[in-house]
């Protein structure tokens, strides 16, 4: 049954960008308030104190004086990758609901840390994914539901940008000289931290490709990455992982020619799921999804959904959960995030190594 209380709300750790775009969601939500944010380096928040007219007295620098003061019902956490497990467990220990912004984890030992340690607490966690409120790629769930294409036999993702510092939250674009002033600073491009573009994207791919796949894992995985000699993380990576089914192909690039968001580069950011019946061509912010099958082999355009409450948003659908009394489900539910760890951690391990790896 629907509440009438107004939900709290904190963005704790800006160290990912998307915490602006997590709290304007936050912000435009008749049913919630942001009480509080924090992070270590004041001048991570200014972008956001003064987009969401937060006044002083919800500004922090330390979370358990945030935690403490503000006592939110949901936390937005937006830390490092590598720092993920760390945060969630800090958070846990205060009982709140947590909202953790992509990727799952830096290691499939840090993601059961954190289940583990929510499950504990009683509260709800999910952790979000962009790609999982596009229409596009929704709209192809939605067929692949009804059997449009038959049983799933293949994903195939491309996805990227032109680089973690061309942009920021809002996707405002950030100008050369503050890209090369933010460069050294940046956690994206220290290994320690769990910067590059395979640990930045591989895990949407294959999250949502398990989702696509019904809950299917796979049995191997080969990965290969780009290995530039100028940094410490890849930017370009490809993953293949084989299925009972047939094979599955995942590809991260940072460096792509234009942003999807504003211009698709080529190859096109998206996914194409081929099942036994049909295919789906579904790319990023596209106002239409391809669908082919034997009876129309030259396919027609699909329009895409458009989405609904409460399924527009992540903020808007965990209170939605919360309210109803209902499981986080689909990429954002830990039972599907927790095999597409598997095979980021399996991905990792096969570049490492250069072969073929069972799925850890």
């Amino acid at each position: 049954m629907k509440s009438t209380k107004k939900w709290r709300i904190a963005g704790i750790n800006f160290d990912h960008d998307h915490m602006g775009d997590n709290l304007r969601m936050a912000f435009n939500h008749p049913g919630a308030e942001i009480v509080g944010v924090c992070h270590e380096d004041p001048l991570k928040m200014q972008r956001a104190i003064a987009n969401f007219s937060i006044p002083p007295d919800r500004v922090f620098t330390d979370y358990r004086l945030c935690l403490e003061r503000t006592k939110p019902d949901i936390v937005l956490l937006c830390p490092a990758t590598a720092r993920h497990a760390e945060w969630v467990l800090k958070v846990s220990q205060f009982g709140m609901h947590v909202l953790l912004e992509k990727p799952f984890a830096a290691s499939l030992s840090d993601a059961d840390l954190m289940i583990s340690a929510m499950r504990g607490s009683g509260r709800l966690f999910a952790i979000n994914w962009p790609l999982a409120w596009y229409p596009p790629h929704v709209t192809a769930k939605r067929l692949v539901d009804e059997g449009a294409i038959g049983e799933v036999t293949e994903v195939h993702f491309y996805d990227g940008n032109r680089g973690p510092l061309f942009h920021t939250a809002d996707k405002v674009e950030l100008t050369e000289e503050e890209r090369e002033r933010e460069k050294p600073f940046t956690w994206f491009y220290r290994k320690e931290a769990g910067g590059g573009s395979l640990l930045d994207y591989l895990g949407y791919g294959v999250t949502l490709g398990t989702w696509y796949h019904g809950g299917r894992a796979p049995i191997e995985v080969t990965t290969v990455v780009d290995e530039p000699t100028h940094l410490e993380v890849d930017e370009h990576s490809i993953t293949v992982a084989r299925y009972s089914c047939g094979l599955s192909r995942f590809e991260t690039r940072w460096g792509t020619q234009s942003d999807p968001w504003t211009h698709q580069p080529q190859p096109k950011c998206g996914f194409v799921i081929v099942g036994k019946q049909g295919s789906i061509s579904s790319y990023d912010f596209e106002k239409t999804i391809r669908l082919q099958t034997p009876q129309d082999p030259v396919g027609r355009e699909v329009p895409a959904d458009a989405l609904q409450p409460p399924r527009q948003n992540p903020v808007q659908y965990m209170i939605h959960c919360l309210e109803n009394g209902e499981p986080v489900q689909g990429p954002l539910s830990p039972e599907i995030c927790r095999i597409g760890q598997r095979i980021v951690d399996s991905a990792v391990a096969s570049a490492l190594h250069k072969h073929t790896v069972r799925l850890l």
